[in-house]
């Protein structure tokens, strides 16, 4: 395969800030084409990209000839659209979540398993290079306790699923799978709450605390770390301390690029997708596979529950 016949479907703020800049930045992509709910849109995104063609329904997009395709539109039709390309032989790389019930994440994960293409579901920040950085700290060893928080100033719809999936999904990264889960909310309406926590014990017996509040003065998302005589601090997605007996080191992003630090790499944006192309390419099995996401999207319901609210039923 010399090059990698790509394509898009949506084209609003993720796609345009976080991956239309990032594709024609490698040699081995043929950006065939751009998909939008209407033709102007998609059209005007090609201009910004130069994506080959622009079209506005499915049968167009897979009949340009793709190797794999972007889906990044919003959740409410990834299922119908990942399932409609794996079933036309393409590989997917998906926004989270895959789906908005687990019903429907559980056939999805069945169609790419049935299928035999790829399906990678973009939880970016597990690629983000400060949580990289702490993952091979933590990877010899496991932390004793995992601190996760992502807070916001307001609240929008399903705001512990839209958004603390991320943090969700790092947790299980850091410290494995969950035994056991005790959450409680505060909401007037149960579809806008206006904070989730949730207490977590890991199969291996660590702790960890879950923190998504979205009445904070302003976005924070961290993750703390301690165990086996270190403590990790990530500060996303600028910053990753590292302390031990002896000694406290931490990186920094911005510095690293010069001071031209970008968000699409900042965030794992860029990674996420070589990774995901590389995929492709060798015929590799993404670490973010469908298999796996779907444990992300199973704790963050058995959270959803515990707390008192919808589930993804």
């Amino acid at each position: 395969m010399n090059k990698i016949r790509v394509g898009v479907i949506g084209a609003g703020y993720v796609s345009k800030n976080n991956f239309l800049p990032v594709l024609p930045r490698f040699d081995d992509v043929e950006f065939v084409g751009l998909m939008a709910g209407k033709l102007e849109e998609a059209k005007q995104a090609q201009r910004l990209c130069g994506a080959q063609n622009a079209v506005e329904t499915m049968e167009q997009f897979v009949d340009l000839g793709l190797d794999c395709a972007f889906v990044l539109t919003p959740k409410e039709c990834h299922a119908d659209q990942i399932s409609f390309l794996l079933h036309h032989g393409i590989d997917v790389y998906s926004e989270k979540p895959m789906a908005t019930t687990l019903k429907d994440a559980a056939h999805i994960a069945d169609v790419a398993e049935k299928t035999g293409q790829k399906l990678m579901i973009g939880f970016n920040r597990r690629y983000a290079p400060v949580c990289q950085r702490a993952k091979e700290v933590y990877t010899d060893i496991q932390p004793d306790v995992i601190i996760g928080q992502k807070n916001r100033p307001k609240t929008e719809y399903r705001a512990t699923l839209e958004n603390a999936i991320h943090i969700v999904d790092l947790m299980r990264f850091y410290g494995g799978e969950v035994r056991n889960i005790n959450a409680i909310s505060k909401f007037s309406d149960p579809y806008y709450e206006t904070f989730t926590t949730a207490q977590m014990e890991f199969e291996n017996g660590a702790s960890g605390i879950l923190v998504a509040d979205r009445s904070a003065g302003q976005w924070e998302e961290t993750i703390e770390m301690h165990g086996g005589s270190r403590s990790v601090l990530i500060k996303m997605p600028d910053s990753v301390t590292i302390t031990d007996e002896r000694e406290k080191h931490t990186m920094e992003m911005t510095p690293l690029a010069m001071g031209w630090a970008k968000s699409e790499d900042k965030l794992g944006f860029s990674n996420a997708i070589r990774h995901f192309l590389d995929c492709v390419k060798n015929n590799q099995t993404p670490i973010t596979n469908a298999a796996d996401a779907f444990k992300t999207h199973e704790l963050l319901d058995r959270i959803l529950r515990s707390a008192g609210l919808p589930a993804m039923d």
